[in-house]
């Protein structure tokens, strides 16, 4: 009689617990990963994730460690440091979620690549260098020996993503843990990394264990999944049992999580409202320093937005969609009066005059509400100070109880109830999560009644489930107050619970434009179908 020989786990966790200060935040997590295996370990923020991660490599020095994480039989909370370091990297290595931090930016990407490759592999200073212009190569960037000396703030974000996998491929690892890789990158980038790590992957045959949010990502990667929830590990089996036939009650909420379209859709009737906003010719160009003689008498521009028209209708959604580069954010800073523009645009008649003076009138109708909730609130100001600011500014007579009960007003209409947080305007933004700091932030556009909102990737910081609570309050507030809404975003999921028009930007160019219907479910443009591939109407 055969006997059936069981492959030993490349890396098995057992009974792995993390704490901080005695306050445990991972609770006996049971997960094994094979050789050349692609594991997702998926859920919210602060489920445990990265920690459960970081504490393979032991990475938290401040982490109490129990349990056992088995690399190849052996457990590597017990090994000495020097051991650790040798593992580092070497046999396991990290992608981390942001290049540009996790990137050296006093280093060439080139320098960060060879480096390893000394340290790790022995090699020679121009044998590495050598390689790793070959692995810049392998990660798909553009002429790899020019960005070889390159340095990190000189690359794009994709190109920086890529950089940083090439460092960490640098020593053929065993096995590479990818924390987020990909949530810093526009839809189309996010899928060409994860096909260029599925395809790096299979000529290595090294395992992945990707750590993310996204389920999009996860159904385009894994072998197997794994859910996360306030430390547990609730839920793990094979992508497609886990996806269609879901076990656990989190996992099904974490499914359910993509937005639906509940707001306000406009009839279809004859008559056309009179546009809130129209431009006409909208161009936006930057100054460019031009090297030697001739840049001393001649000014050069580079052009990031050229000639766009559009109007926004009271009470209806705009929204504007393309990759890193089409010229999204420099229309979205046209629109909000921050940088110069030629062409035409006007707000009922009103148009940006460049003076604090004269366009005050024009800030508190348009208003801003930016991507990242935490760093566009100051850490320095109480809730009641950051929402205020604006009244205080735009109606100076108002008095204190006037603009107290203003404050609490909005805040409860985005769903901070002082009853629900005592003392909530003496709080500050870090006493917060993500989700309350972005109501935060709606709160202080809100409360001087904008006539429109600039969102700015309202939820790309966002977890699946607080993203979908916060485009639902969007679309009341819209119902409610009629407010119109110009959404810059490269999720297409966001556009089609939002936008009632949608407008495509790429390199500067509108390529498409018109009803969300027919731009986000019958394109015409090559362009538009490329990137509504990333992200299919399931």
């Amino acid at each position: 009689m055969n006997k059936v020989t069981v492959q030993p786990a490349l890396l098995e966790l057992k009974d792995l617990r993390v704490a901080f200060a005695g306050q445990s935040v991972v609770h006996g997590v049971n997960l094994s990963i094979q050789s050349g295996e692609r594991v997702a370990l998926v859920g919210e923020s602060g489920s445990g994730k990265s920690v459960t991660a970081l504490s393979i490599l032991r990475l938290l020095e401040s982490a109490q460690l129990s349990g056992q994480v088995l690399w190849q039989g052996r457990d590597l909370l017990r090994q000495p440091l020097a051991e650790m370091q040798r593992i580092r990297g070497d046999e396991i290595a990290m992608i981390f979620q942001e290049p540009m931090t996790a990137l050296n930016p006093l280093m060439t990407v080139g320098q960060q690549i060879s480096e390893v490759l000394q340290l790790k592999k022995g090699q020679a200073r121009r044998d590495a260098d050598e390689r790793s212009v070959h692995l810049l190569s392998e990660t798909g960037i553009d002429d790899p020996q020019r960005r070889f000396g390159a340095y990190p703030h000189q690359l794009s974000g994709g190109q920086r993503q890529r950089a940083m996998m090439a460092v960490a491929l640098a020593s053929e690892p065993k096995l590479l843990l990818a924390d987020e890789p990909t949530t810093a990158l526009d839809a189309t980038l996010r899928l060409q990394m994860l096909s260029l790590l599925s395809e790096l992957q299979r000529k290595t045959g090294m395992a992945v264990l990707l750590i993310t949010h996204d389920l999009a990502l996860v159904r385009h990667f894994a072998d197997r999944v794994a859910v996360m929830e306030k430390g547990h590990l609730v839920e793990q089996g094979a992508l497609t049992a886990v996806f269609t036939q879901p076990q656990h009650a989190y996992t099904r909420k974490l499914l359910d999580s993509r937005p639906s379209r509940d707001g306000l859709v406009p009839a279809d009737g004859t008559s056309k409202p009179r546009p809130l906003l129209e431009a006409k010719g909208l161009q936006v160009r930057y100054p460019m320093a031009t090297p030697g003689f001739r840049g001393w008498f001649r000014q050069h521009h580079f052009t990031a937005l050229y000639g766009a028209d559009f109007s926004i209708a009271p009470g209806t959604t705009l929204g504007v969609m393309g990759e890193s580069g089409s010229g999204k954010s420099s229309l979205a800073q046209a629109v909000l009066g921050l940088i110069p523009f030629e062409g035409v645009l006007s707000f009922e008649g009103q148009t940006w005059q460049n003076s604090p003076a004269r366009d005050k009138a024009l800030r508190q109708r348009v208003q801003v509400v930016f991507q990242d909730p935490y760093g566009s609130l100051s850490p320095r100001m109480t809730v009641g100070e950051i929402v205020s600011e604006g009244l205080r500014l735009h109606q100076p007579e108002a008095t204190e109880p006037v603009i107290e009960a203003r404050i609490l007003d909005t805040l409860a209409e985005v769903g901070l109830n002082s009853a629900d947080f005592p003392d909530l305007l003496n709080r500050y933004p870090h006493a917060f999560s993500g989700g309350q700091r972005q109501r935060i932030a709606l709160a202080r556009a809100l409360v001087v009644n904008p006539d429109l909102l600039v969102l700015d990737e309202p939820t790309s910081a966002l977890d699946v489930t607080v993203q979908k609570q916060i485009l639902k309050l969007l679309q009341d507030l819209q119902t409610k107050h009629g407010v119109a809404y110009l959404v810059i975003t490269h999720d297409i999921d966001v556009l089609r619970a939002m936008a009632h028009q949608v407008m495509v930007l790429q390199a500067g160019q509108v390529v498409e434009a018109g009803s969300a219907e027919q731009v986000l479910y019958q394109p015409s443009h090559a362009y538009t179908r490329s990137l509504l591939s990333a992200f299919p109407d399931e």
